[in-house]
């Protein structure tokens, strides 16, 4: 990158060649060394502006915090009895122990710069695994959302949420699935939040739903944990989780969450409250209007995701895996 201090530094050297040291000198106030020394620099660089660019201004030698030893010592204690302890909460502690001994005490951000001189001071935790070998304990990461991904077919990609409602001092969760391609949806109510009654709903969703899914898309809730989890990996399904406090990731969750509840779930609270057994039948007895006669936006307001599934040509469909059909027990 050619920055402007090559650029005029270049002028320069052109009004050098030009006229003469006198009126560089007289002109710009640059000494003749300083010329020549640009002059080789842009030499050796074969005449790219970029050897003109201004070289790095620190210092050789830089300035260093100068604290007694007890007071470094008595940090490190403090951080080695307390893991990772912020500055913040470090500073009462050390202040009490340079008054006693009667030291200066070092400021809260001082603090901070004086545990990063010291490298950080950080205790990583340890796990046993199962060979009986020592490593650093690390959480598990999760499959984000990758950008650019559009359900192409149906069952391409299903999401799932849960929304939460709080009647007279309960709490109900009503779990939800939609396809993304078809706009197809189903939800479920229970009194649960554990990843055991997602896990039961999704296989419910897999026997309503009439295609087989290949991606799996919800929030990083505690619900899509643990047994969820494990029902995903069962079908060697990919399961996406969108980046927290990111709800715009699984939008059309959302979106079918905010159709539930504005459509169906604020008119049968008591049933919610009293009898999830009833609220369900009429949820179920409203998800079969929702899917065979409602129309909705994403098709114009003209099909329902029924009806739009019917219309699909089937050549567009994901073909059956034929991995073995020519063995056979007969």
């Amino acid at each position: 990158m050619i920055t402007e201090t090559a650029k005029k530094r270049t002028r320069i050297l052109t009004f050098w060649k030009k006229y003469s040291l006198e009126a560089v000198e007289e002109a710009y106030g640059i000494s003749k060394r300083t010329l020549y020394r640009w002059q080789r620099a842009l030499k050796k660089e074969q005449g790219k502006l970029e050897a003109l660019n201004s070289g790095n201004r620190t210092p050789k030698t830089k300035r260093t915090r100068i604290w007694d030893a007890l007071v470094l010592e008595e940090l490190r204690r403090l951080r080695y009895d307390h893991p990772n302890l912020g500055k913040e909460k470090l500073y009462p502690l050390l202040l009490s122990f340079c008054a006693k001994h009667r030291l200066n005490t070092p400021s809260i951000r001082t603090i901070g710069r004086i545990i990063k001189d010291l490298g950080g001071l950080r205790i990583v935790p340890l796990r046993i695994t199962g060979t009986g070998r020592i490593t650093p304990l690390t959480k598990a990461k999760n499959i984000r959302k990758p950008k650019g991904l559009i359900a192409r077919y149906p069952g391409h990609v299903v999401a799932l949420d849960t929304f939460e409602e709080h009647i007279n001092g309960t709490r109900r969760y009503v779990i939800t699935f939609i396809d993304l391609y078809t706009r197809f949806g189903f939800a479920f109510a229970t009194s649960s939040h554990a990843s055991k009654a997602a896990s039961d709903f999704f296989a419910l969703c897999q026997s309503v739903f009439p295609f087989p899914f290949t991606f799996v898309l919800t929030d990083n809730g505690s619900e899509f944990k643990k047994h969820f989890s494990v029902a995903v990996l069962d079908l060697h399904l990919t399961h996406y989780h969108t980046r927290p406090k990111t709800p715009k990731q699984n939008a059309h969750s959302e979106r079918f969450n905010r159709t539930v509840q504005e459509e169906f779930a604020n008119y049968h609270r008591h049933d919610l409250w009293m009898d999830i057994e009833s609220f369900n039948r009429k949820l179920f007895a409203w998800l079969f209007w929702y899917n065979s006669e409602r129309v909705h936006f994403a098709f114009g307001n003209k099909l329902s995701p029924l009806q739009f599934m019917l219309s699909l040509d089937p050549s567009t469909l994901p073909a059956e895996c034929q991995t073995g059909w020519p063995h056979t027990t007969y």
